[in-house]
């Protein structure tokens, strides 16, 4: 089991009310936990494409953030989760020419996460007029991004964007590209990634026994894989909360305190293309916050990791035993005070980390290493 952290852009309006820089130093703030990351051997940093959603995400140029942090740190793969690679958003060739540039400056640090968008707000405000027909754009660019970084010129004619024959520059580090992902929310789309050799962000929320059947459809899928790109990219990423303290009651009361359902909130009001479960609140209500009753046993079962590092431990443990590749955090989407964020992460990286992550190695290095070895 390998690690990561998403670096999400919230800004809320409470803070923002009170204090002008208030975005500003947001961003700033996830530069930090993103060299705290690194600093507790945390292996992945992630940051999203997000445009025009107020409060939940300020971050429309996510390789700008990467390309800084990964000039700050030394070890971590730094990752677009996601690109919007629809061609109304993100011409295919300017992603190719920017994913291996990244590659490049990164020196093959950098992990190529692509996506559709989730939102109306968004995919209306780039003049699509159907949400569905992102699926078909997203296809599209895909399978030709890949095509691109090959050595000589091309060219294309497709249904949503079209390119003259022109070679394009430059080509990514080495004789393979980045790791390629997509983000998977409803059920065939983790059967269509591993079929297709992509690694799966799993955007879906739920306790280990919901995403268990969802980890097997994917993992079934990937063993017939025919890759969009040079190599399989076998690895499924999963996403939920982690407050790490020496004292497990702390710990606890720190993540109801941080507001931690607000951002929640935010999410199920902007990404609108993505299934609610039944009887979620319609914004502005808002989801209610838990009790620490209702965390300590959402951590016995593994759907949040808090509490003292023998929780921690314990709740991985049933993402491991699910198939569950790496396991992500997000630990600037709520209200915590950013040296309890730091000193979490640096307590997990000491005492839990170590338990489940034994390979110095990254995953998706040594899928690319082991593809370039074949050519050698």
């Amino acid at each position: 089991m390998e690690f990561g952290i998403f670096a999400q852009l919230f800004v809320p309006y409470s803070e923002r009310n009170v204090d002008p820089d208030a975005e500003h130093k947001r961003i700033m703030r996830n530069v930090e936990v993103g060299i705290a990351a690194d600093r507790a051997g945390i292996k992945y940093v992630w940051c999203p494409e997000h445009h025009f959603l107020d409060e939940y995400s300020h971050m429309p140029g996510p390789e700008v953030y990467l390309s800084y942090l990964a000039a700050k740190t030394e070890r971590v793969h730094v990752g677009s989760a996601i690109f919007n690679i629809t061609a109304k958003v993100n011409h295919p060739a300017r992603v190719a020419e920017t994913v291996a540039l990244l590659d490049n400056i990164t020196d093959r640090r950098f992990e190529f996460g692509t996506g559709r968008g989730s939102s109306t707000t968004e995919v209306h405000g780039f003049d699509i007029a159907d949400v569905n027909e992102t699926s078909a754009m997203w296809d599209e660019s895909i399978r030709e991004i890949p095509k691109m970084w090959k050595k000589g010129t091309y060219s294309y004619e497709g249904e949503y964007f079209r390119l003259p024959e022109r070679e394009v520059f430059p080509k990514p580090y080495g004789k393979s590209h980045p790791a390629m992902w997509v983000a998977a929310g409803s059920p065939p789309t983790f059967a269509k990634a591993g079929q297709m050799g992509l690694g799966a962000f799993c955007f879906t929320h739920g306790t280990p026994d919901k995403i268990e059947p969802l980890i097997h459809n994917y993992k079934a899928a990937i063993e017939t894989a025919e890759p969009v790109g040079d190599y399989v990219n076998d690895n499924i990423m999963v996403v939920t909360n982690m407050v790490c303290m020496e004292d497990r009651e702390a710990a606890f009361e720190a993540a109801v305190a941080s507001g931690m359902n607000y951002y929640t909130s935010l999410q199920m009001h902007w990404l609108d293309n993505i299934p609610k479960p039944a009887g979620y609140p319609v914004w502005p209500d808002r989801i209610p916050e838990p009790t620490v009753e209702q965390l300590k046993k959402a951590s016995e079962i593994g759907m949040v990791a808090i509490g003292d590092p023998d929780d921690c431990a314990k709740a991985i443990r049933r993402w491991v035993d699910i198939g569950a590749d790496q396991l992500c955090f997000s630990p600037t989407t709520n209200f915590m005070p950013q040296e309890q964020i730091v000193a979490s992460m640096e307590l997990f990286g000491k005492e839990v980390l170590p338990q489940f992550d034994k390979d110095p190695v990254h995953r998706t290095t040594q899928f690319r290493q082991d593809y370039e070895a074949t050519l050698a």
